[in-house]
């Protein structure tokens, strides 16, 4: 019996968008596709997205799935719904998943990772795709900072007021700080996240790095669950989804691939 869950791969620039989730009168990614799906398949089509990325939010890799028949063969869907969408968007690949198959609910771990340009003139060809940020950051303290937000614990002090949540106890796999010329990538691995939690946890090494916050009280802050205790909420341009992990088959393979 054929799968009545189709899942795509896509990625996007999130630039032109007021994030992933549909909103009243403004463009999101999720109504974007929604109409480049249905238009191809002739019926209204509902997704579900993997994760709730934010206004200016991009994605490098992202995965949605939708219930119902496919009459496109999935090899040659991906061509069939780009042709309908903006140049800011692009479907990657297509399989079948199980039924009981969800984008958010079967993800095993993201990774989110941030971007920072860090020099005293500003670069044009960053302008929106990563964080110009002129005050000379000390990496080695960042990565101590950064060192202390891994493990499971209350990530509370990270997360801005938004959507209501069972938990607040995540497990970050991996928080891991690089510099290559002007840019500094932070990389975020996670069970999941809270709502705003990677951006809260990159000001919170940003403010160290300048020395505002010292790794050692990183421990306090998490302990208290203080918002404002923690770094600031960074902006949102220099965010990418970078990797969603799948324990089945073949949406593991295809997302990894």
């Amino acid at each position: 019996m054929a799968s009545d869950c189709t899942v795509l791969k896509l990625r996007y620039i999130g630039t032109a968008y007021h994030g992933w989730q549909r909103q009243k009168n403004v463009p999101t990614v999720q109504e974007t596709l929604e109409k480049a799906v249905s238009a191809a398949l002739g019926r209204p089509v509902s997704l579900v997205g993997c994760g709730r990325t934010d206004a200016g939010v991009h994605a490098e890799v992202y995965a949605a799935n939708f219930r119902g028949s496919c009459s496109i063969p999935l090899d040659r869907l991906p061509l069939a719904l780009n042709a309908r969408l903006p140049d800011d968007i692009a479907v990657l690949d297509a399989c079948s998943a199980d039924s009981d198959f969800h984008a958010v609910f079967s993800c095993k771990r993201k990774e989110y990772t941030y971007l920072i340009y860090n020099s005293g003139l500003r670069d044009p060809f960053y302008v929106h795709r990563a964080c110009f940020f002129p005050e000379r950051l000390d990496l080695d303290l960042m990565r101590a900072a950064a060192a202390r937000m891994t493990g499971t614990f209350d990530c509370a002090a990270f997360r801005s007021v938004g959507t209501n949540v069972k938990t607040t106890v995540r497990t970050v796999y991996d928080f891991e700080i690089t510099r290559s010329g002007d840019i500094i990538r932070a990389r975020i691995c996670a069970d999941g996240f809270l709502y705003n939690m990677a951006r809260a946890m990159v000001g919170t090494a940003v403010y160290s790095g300048l020395g505002k916050i010292s790794p050692e009280e990183i421990g306090s802050i998490i302990l208290s669950g203080n918002r404002c205790l923690a770094g600031p909420t960074m902006p949102p341009e220099g965010l990418y989804m970078t990797r969603v992990v799948y324990s089945a088959e073949p949406v593991r393979s295809m997302m990894d691939g």
